[in-house]
């Protein structure tokens, strides 16, 4: 996960941490463990964030590549 990618997708469309949350229906203390590796998002979550701040594919965020 692009934790940097989301933030900045975020910011762009002007929708707080709070307001994302909402959406998504988890609680920030939930959101920031997702964001920092604590846990996984569900696909249902990432649709969510998709949906709320219009991204047309999650792969950038949630799927990024590393390449050794």
């Amino acid at each position: 996960m692009n934790k940097l990618k989301l933030e900045y997708a975020r910011k762009e469309k002007g929708i707080s941490t709070e307001e994302l949350c909402k959406a998504v229906r988890i609680s920030k203390s939930a959101f920031y463990r997702k964001i920092n590796g604590k846990s996984q998002f569900t696909q249902g979550e990432i649709q969510a964030i998709c949906d709320a701040l219009a991204l047309e594919s999650p792969m950038d965020i949630f799927f990024d590549q590393k390449v050794s």
